[in-house]
């Protein structure tokens, strides 16, 4: 019932969000540089200095993944000139007496490594909708956000607020083209998404890649012949002939392989491990029949 009834306010609170619309909510630029970070040329005045210990992260910000070397790279710069840009906080709303992070939480870390007491904020009273707004400008507008995560953000923001591509790319400052590019992206498979979030793969091959009959097999003769955009521009042209074998994936290690068969030997169906290092990996569970997937969920949940 609980849960339920938290639901009911999540929906509650996007509906009020959608009526604002993602300009209206993108009109107050200080805020948006605030939440983007960057340093401008006149700083946002802060509303108030908030004792770091009063402040909480969201549990729903979409980057989880904070890189100590960045994080101290930052610390540095704060012991040296201080935060220059002022996080936005909203009140908490599981206490009062303290405050969650809108935009800002790199900062608010990074401040605490340089044992700052405080950190400058700007304080705003935002629902959950219009705080994944912020979330997803500071997201996209971060110096490394690779290309597939900048292109969910862009869609998250066009489903949620109806808007087109030349509405979004008007609010956000960029070009249409751009927008549309990047959203092209994501019609990728996804093994290919992963190569290009990886860094394995530039935006210009994946470009390539999506003009290309099987736009997998294309990516990974890239990977394998260490192709150029312009010589994979040129291959995409070719017509792919029967006769061209696919890579194949790359060899599981004995633990991978033991783990496999342990977990498919406990659950009583098909599991497949695809470990990709530092950058996590997928565990794939398949089953045959509804009857299957109702004793999956069963378990899972411990009943």
């Amino acid at each position: 019932m609980a849960r339920h009834e938290a639901g009911e306010r999540v929906k509650k609170s996007e509906r009020r969000g959608l009526g604002r619309g993602l300009s209206a909510l993108l009109a107050d630029t200080s805020l948006v540089d605030a939440a983007a970070g960057s340093p401008p040329g006149e700083a946002a005045t802060p509303d108030r200095m908030v004792p770091v210990e009063l402040i909480r992260p969201n549990p729903d910000q979409p980057r989880r993944d904070f890189r100590p070397e960045e994080l101290e790279e930052l610390a540095a710069s704060i012991r040296e000139r201080g935060v220059l840009q002022p996080i936005i906080l909203r009140p908490s709303p599981d206490n009062p007496q303290e405050y969650q992070i809108v935009a800002g939480e790199r900062r608010w870390r990074a401040a605490q490594m340089a044992q700052r007491h405080e950190i400058p904020a700007l304080i705003r009273e935002l629902d959950d909708a219009e705080v994944l707004v912020f979330s997803i400008i500071e997201n996209i507008q971060r110096a490394d956000l690779n290309p597939v995560e900048e292109a969910m953000g862009y869609r998250q923001l066009m489903e949620r607020f109806g808007h087109t591509q030349e509405r979004l790319a008007e609010a956000m400052g960029k070009s249409r083209s751009h927008i549309a590019n990047l959203l092209r992206l994501l019609n990728l498979p996804e093994q290919v998404q992963d190569w290009l979030r990886e860094g394995r793969l530039t935006q210009g091959h994946a470009k390539a890649a999506l003009s290309a009959p099987d736009p997998l097999w294309l990516a990974t003769e890239i990977l394998r012949r260490g192709l150029s955009v312009r010589e994979a521009e040129k291959l995409a042209r070719k017509p792919k002939q029967p006769s061209q074998p696919r890579a194949p994936a790359p060899a599981k290690d004995a633990d991978t392989l033991a783990l496999e068969s342990d977990l498919s030997a406990q659950l009583g169906l098909r599991v497949s491990i695809e470990h990709r290092g530092e950058n996590g990996g997928e565990l794939r569970i398949r089953y045959r029949s509804l009857d299957d997937l109702d004793g999956l969920c069963r378990l899972l949940s411990g009943g």
